[in-house]
C-alpha cells in the first residue's frame, strides 16, 4: 500500500494509491496520516477501506500539490555519517555507534516545495536518504523485533546548511532545520511494497549532473539495528521519522565544495519509493 498526502499547505488531505495506479482521495475515512492515525492500527484500517472503497473514491486532480508524507510527527530522528564514504568525504572518523541528530519538524515540506535558501545562506547542501516511518510505540526495542515497527519507507532529502551547521558551535540541529529542509515523499510504501529495504539504489542529481549514487545496502548501520538502537535514548511514537543517512557526493565533500544557489534544481529517488524535485529560491 502506498499513502499520499495532498493540498495546500497546512491544508493537505491523506490519500491512498490503488493497485490500479489510480491517486484518490481518502479524507472521508480518515482525517490524516498522523499520531493518532497509526497508533490506532489505522494501517489495517485504510487498507481494508481501500479494498472496500478505493474503486469509488474521488480520483484527485492531475499536478495536484503534494504534502509531507506524514502530518507534523513528534520528531525526526536523523542518523549522521551511516556510509562510510560519506564519513570518508568529509574527513569525519567512521562512527563506531550510530551518530544521532534531531530536524526540526517544522523542516517537513512536500516532496516538490521550493527549497528556500534561508537569510545570510552561503553552503546549502543536499543529502538523499530513506526515510523510515514508525507504525507503533516504540521503547527499548529488541533489534530482532524493530521491524514490527515499521508503518513504511519515503523519499526524504536531508537538507542542510553547512556553515550553520559546523562553523555556529553547538550540535548539527542549526544546520537541519531550516524551513523546507525536509521534503518527504512523494508517498510513504508499506514494507510488503517495498521488499528488501536494503538494497534499494538511490541517486540524486543537481541541475542534471549525478551528485550522489549509492544503494541501502552500504548503510553502516541497518534499519533493524538503528530502530533498536534509538528506542534506547528515546520513545518512538507513532508516525515518527528516522532518516538513515546520506552516501558520498554531497557538496561539502567536494573540492572545492559546491552549494546550492537561487534557481539550481535538485531530483532525486529511490527505487520503489518514487522521486522528488525542488527548485532552490532566496528566502527574502
Amino acid at each position: 500500500m502506498k499513502l499520499f498526502r495532498f493540498g495546500n499547505i497546512g491544508k493537505e488531505k491523506p490519500g491512498v494509491i490503488l493497485p490500479n495506479g489510480d491517486w484518490v482521495d481518502a479524507s472521508e475515512f480518515v482525517e490524516d496520516y498522523n499520531e493518532e492515525f497509526f497508533a490506532t492500527d489505522g494501517m489495517r484500517h485504510i487498507k481494508d477501506w481501500a479494498v472496500r472503497e478505493g474503486g469509488r473514491a474521488k480520483k484527485i486532480p492531475m499536478g495536484s500539490r503534494l504534502g509531507s508524507v506524514v502530518a507534523r510527527p513528534s520528531k525526526i530522528v536523523c542518523i549522521g555519517l551511516n556510509y562510510i564514504d560519506h564519513a570518508k568525504e568529509t574527513n569525519a572518523e567512521v562512527p563506531k555507534e550510530p551518530v544521532l541528530f534531531m530536524k526540526s519538524t517544522t523542516a517537513l515540506c512536500g516532496p516538490n516545495d521550493d527549497l528556500l535558501i534561508p537569510r545570510g545562506s552561503q553552503k546549502t547542501d543536499w543529502e538523499v536518504e530513506l526515510g523510515v516511518v514508525i507504525g507503533k510505540r516504540a521503547k527499548y526495542v529488541p533489534e530482532g523485533k524493530a521491524l514490527d515497527h515499521i508503518a513504511g519507507f519515503c523519499l526524504h532529502n536531508d537538507y542542510s546548511e553547512r556553515e550553520f551547521q559546523i562553523e555556529h558551535g553547538g550540535q548539527w540541529v542549526k544546520g537541519k532545520s531550516c524551513d523546507t529542509f525536509a521534503p518527504l515523499g512523494p508517498f510513504l510504501a508499506t514494507p510488503d511494497e517495498v521488499g528488501d529495504f536494503q538494497k534499494l539504489d538511490m541517486w540524486l542529481t543537481v541541475n542534471g549532473h549525478f551528485m550522489q549514487k549509492s544503494n541501502t545496502f552500504n548503510m553502516i548501520f541497518k534499519v533493524p539495528f538503528l530502530i533498536s538502537y534509538v528506542s534506547r535514548f528515546m520513545t518512538l511514537l507513532p508516525g515518527d521519522v528516522i532518516s538513515t543517512g546520506t552516501p558520498a557526493g554531497v557538496g561539502l565533500g567536494m573540492k572545492p565544495n559546491v552549494y546550492l544557489k537561487a534557481g539550481d534544481v535538485v531530483e532525486l529517488g529511490i527505487d520503489k519509493l518514487g522521486t522528488s524535485k525542488q527548485k532552490a529560491v532566496q528566502e527574502a
